[in-house]
């Protein structure tokens, strides 16, 4: 005997009639073209569960949906389509839908003088969704920066200072002699501390945006700050680091403002919150600061992380 149909068990009553936020998967692995290059992702992808009577949601049509993005160009056009097709694979049982892409971007980055090249990853998330054709999109972008702490440097020139009056104080100066000083351990006795810090970039983005602006935001967060941290160096590009933090000695509120100035002129921006962390050489502990904004018709985004 042939059964006529194989069993459809999420299309029965559900026993206790309860819509839900969010049904869906997480973590599915997806090829995606990003910035020119193909990377490797993992993808959230999920609807509202609006029909309370409704057992479960047809998980098979979100994941085939996501054929859609292979090998494609990501933009905003494309995350539509694949949002649009959520809801209308399930007409009558949701109302939202919901897109969540976790990856890395990889940029090549110039070294500050020599010809000298290398590869930095810095992950992003695009966060969409959609609930009554309206479209609403957040991008999560880290990127890694050095930070000198301006009271260490501080401490560090008075030691030098001490230093000088010690060895000079009673001399007559030599113009030669104090050159050559300044060029030795026992002329600089103290250095100010240095740590490798992140900041955490979430922004909202305009509805008008057509591309999601990974390598804009990323280049301005980096200019903002001065001192992103390098790939392939020379000794020449080294000392040229080295007078980057010299140059940009921050505390991170100091890095925080800094963003927080820079991105606000971004007129692709709705709302963003920045999240700073330095990992304190000194302590063991970080040094955390964050900022928000929120322009007309943007939504508060709560936390960087």
């Amino acid at each position: 005997m042939k059964l006529a149909s194989l069993p459809d068990i999420a299309a029965q009553a559900s026993r206790q009639a309860q819509p839900l936020d969010w049904v869906g998967m997480c973590g599915i692995a997806l090829p995606l073209r990003i910035e020119g290059q193909h990377v490797s992702a993992k993808v959230d992808a999920g609807v509202s569960l609006d029909d309370g009577n409704a057992r479960g949601i047809h998980m098979s049509r979100l994941y085939l949906a996501l054929e859609w993005l292979e090998g494609e160009k990501l933009n905003m056009p494309l995350v539509r389509q694949v949002l649009a097709r959520f809801l209308d694979s399930h007409e009558g049982l949701s109302r939202r839908a919901y897109l969540n892409i976790h990856t890395e971007c990889l940029l090549k980055r110039p070294a500050l003088i020599s010809p000298l090249a290398g590869w930095k990853a810095y992950p992003i998330s695009i966060l969409a969704s959609v609930e009554n054709d309206m479209f609403h999109v957040e991008l999560k972008i880290d990127v890694a920066y050095s930070s000198t702490c301006p009271c260490s440097a501080a401490l560090a020139r008075q030691l030098i200072q001490q230093q000088f009056a010690d060895d000079f104080g009673s001399a007559e100066l030599d113009y030669q002699s104090v050159l050559e000083w300044l060029g030795t351990a026992e002329g600089i006795v103290a250095t100010p501390h240095s740590q490798r810090s992140n900041a955490h970039l979430h922004v909202q983005l305009e509805d008008f945006s057509e591309e999601f602006p990974m390598l804009s935001l990323i280049d301005q967060a980096e200019a903002a700050l001065g001192t992103a941290v390098q790939t392939a160096v020379k000794r020449a590009d080294e000392q040229a680091f080295a007078l980057a933090n010299g140059q940009n000695l921050m505390f991170c509120e100091d890095a925080a403002r800094r963003l927080h100035q820079a991105l606000q002129s971004n007129p692709a921006l709705k709302a963003f919150t920045v999240k700073v962390v330095h990992a304190e050489s000194l302590h063991a502990h970080d040094a955390v600061a964050q900022s928000s904004w929120s322009a007309e018709g943007g939504m508060a985004i709560k936390s960087a992380v």
